[in-house]
């Protein structure tokens, strides 16, 4: 997590103002700014020995607003780079819904210790509730990212240059709150309703009362 605030986050906009307080121009300290997340990106290859499809197609998506910002000389393509990761974000988790698992099981999962990821798949395998519910919020991840990824679009294209770089972080936090509340109150709801309860990670029915 501190590698992410410090290279997606807070390193690029302290490269972007500070070089704008120096006096450099738009163009060019938003250039700059955009090294330490493709320098993250470029280590985690080499390191992990891995390439997955998101973090290559954010890398040239990269690459080409880049070069299409070289050829129009326009500071506020290279704002839009900040929508390609919404963009694949929101992509990646409408595609998962295809595949055996979604993208909020697998992202879950990452963060947790073996003995909890045990547990976490094999609610996966007793619970079709479970199921059911992480594929409808990763449905909801999906188009609420690509919704930001249009936002972000028109703020590059509209709004006064210096102030892009801080909103787009803004909205990145904006738009995590509301999903990661929306997830919380929805998986409450929709496991109660099937009598279904979570501690923890681990999960399990509700005991109904014996009759009288």
């Amino acid at each position: 997590m501190l590698g992410v605030l410090v290279f997606e986050f807070a390193g690029p906009l302290a490269i972007f103002y500070g070089l704008r307080a120096a006096g450099v121009n738009q163009w060019l300290a938003l250039l700059c700014g955009s090294v330490l997340p493709a320098g993250r990106a470029v280590h985690g290859i080499v390191t992990e020995r891995r390439v997955s499809g998101t973090t290559m197609f954010v890398l040239g998506a990269m690459a080409l607003t880049v070069v299409m910002s070289f050829v129009t000389g326009s500071p506020r393509v290279l704002l839009i780079r900040d929508a390609w990761g919404s963009a694949a974000l929101g992509l990646w988790a409408l595609i998962s819904l295809l595949g055996r698992r979604p993208f909020l099981y697998e992202g879950t999962r990452m963060f947790l210790d073996p003995g909890k990821q045990e547990i976490w798949a094999s609610n996966w395998e007793r619970f079709p509730e479970f199921r059911h519910a992480l594929r409808a919020v990763t449905a909801v991840w999906g188009v609420a990212f690509l919704a930001d990824t249009g936002v972000r679009v028109v703020m590059a294209m509209a709004l006064p240059i210096d102030l892009v770089p801080l909103l787009d972080d803004v909205l990145l936090v904006v738009t995590l709150l509301v999903l990661v509340a929306f997830q919380r109150l929805y998986g409450r709801v929709c496991l109660r309703r099937h009598g279904l309860r979570i501690r923890g990670v681990e999960m399990s029915r509700i005991a109904e009362p014996e009759p009288s």
